[in-house]
């Protein structure tokens, strides 16, 4: 622990090796991306079965 380099250091030298980005990808982290799909996909079958419920009732 006490030879180590700093945080910053370790960082910045992790992120170096780390190939560019493709244009136009914005998710460099896999379960990130899947969270993220997965979330919206929850959200608009909510909404769906909240908006058929309403009009079945209305």
């Amino acid at each position: 622990m006490f030879h180590r380099k700093p945080l910053e250091e370790r960082i910045a030298e992790r992120q170096a090796q780390l190939r560019p980005l493709k244009e136009g990808k914005h998710f460099e982290h896999g379960p990130a991306k899947f969270v993220f799909v997965a979330l919206i996909v929850v959200v608009v079958l909510t909404h769906t079965v909240g908006l058929a419920i309403a009009m079945h009732f209305a």
